[in-house]
């Protein structure tokens, strides 16, 4: 610990709210045990191109409450290379940067994998995503946000399904992921949810159509994950077009709504204890490990199972989700 003197921090990847209460925390708490911190924008491009500035408390003041992220964010193709990963340990070099919080998804900490094992950086990983596809952390800075944007559109769209006798297909965010489809649907009183994990074991589609959607109700919401593997909600609308003329279909796209909005008291409440965990992992002598929270405990996940793992969908909600929606 005695040679980390100064961290650096950044935003990289897509955005997620709550993004902001981190950078406050680890700012604060790094500054609380005497360190010094820097503020990197744009993510690992700023890196590259040495866009940093060094924070002071009053630079995180009146941020929790905000979406998105102050350091702002961007993919960095230059950073995939090994010649733009040694240009950023360069610029930390330069700028007296001894260890690198990153902030983002998947893509985020692979990033800080490798320069971790290239220049033996000391990196610490927070799990800022709304897909909350990571391993080995219960849930993702931003995730419960999200999911509280898509019951309140998922509420108005009820309305004219019901006052239209309408069957909608809801798209939501979540990658190759279905969190937020499956506990959307359920949060939502939703009919049924199509998500990626399950599409290579039934026809999701035939299964929610024979179970008789239509017997008690006439109008029904089905919350489809954006995926390659599903097809997304236009590729099912298309398919009950085609099979099963009778009913009357419309589509929503939720999109980057979904991504925006002030963040929740949960979202608040992880980042911050996140980023504490954070300061405390590096103190305590951790490196290239991601913060999780475990039965509500802050738990360190190397970044090799944190990427590499794919996280499961807990299959008791699909039967909660199928039994709710008679």
């Amino acid at each position: 610990m005695g040679t980390i003197k100064c961290i650096g921090i950044l935003t990289s990847g897509g955005d997620a709210p709550g993004m902001n209460a981190a950078i406050r925390a680890v700012t604060r708490s790094a500054i609380f045990n005497g360190l010094k911190v820097k503020g990197i924008y744009r993510g690992y491009k700023g890196l590259i191109t040495g866009e940093i500035q060094e924070f002071q408390t009053q630079n995180v003041s009146n941020i929790i409450q905000q979406g998105g992220t102050i350091l702002k964010t961007a993919r960095c193709q230059e950073f995939k290379t090994p010649e733009g990963r040694k240009i950023a340990y360069e610029t930390m070099q330069r700028e007296g940067i001894d260890a690198l919080i990153v902030i983002g998804g998947d893509g985020s900490l692979t990033g800080a994998r490798l320069l971790a094992q290239e220049f033996d950086v000391p990196c610490i990983g927070l799990p800022g995503t709304i897909d909350n596809d990571l391993y080995g952390t219960d849930t993702t800075i931003g995730y419960d946000t999200a999911l509280n944007t898509i019951i309140e559109a998922v509420d108005k769209i009820r309305d004219t399904a019901t006052s239209h006798e309408r069957l909608f297909f809801v798209e939501v965010m979540g990658r190759d992921a279905g969190f937020l489809a499956l506990n959307g649907a359920i949060a939502s009183g939703a009919e049924a949810a199509i998500i990626p994990e399950f599409n290579t074991e039934v026809d999701q589609l035939e299964e929610f159509i024979k179970n008789g959607f239509r017997k008690s109700k006439n109008s029904s919401i089905v919350l489809v994950a954006e995926s390659e593997i599903t097809g997304g909600a236009m590729h099912y609308a298309e398919r009950v077009k085609n099979e099963y003329p009778q009913y009357d279909v419309r589509v929503t796209i939720l999109g980057h709504l979904q991504r925006g909005g002030s963040p929740t008291a949960h979202d608040r409440i992880i980042a911050s204890r996140m980023g504490v965990a954070s300061i405390e992992a590096l103190m305590e002598g951790q490196r290239n490990v991601m913060i999780g929270i475990e039965n509500d405990q802050m738990v360190y996940v190397p970044f090799a199972k944190a990427i590499k793992n794919d996280k499961p969908i807990d299959r008791e909600l699909v039967a909660v989700l199928r039994e709710l929606s008679i």
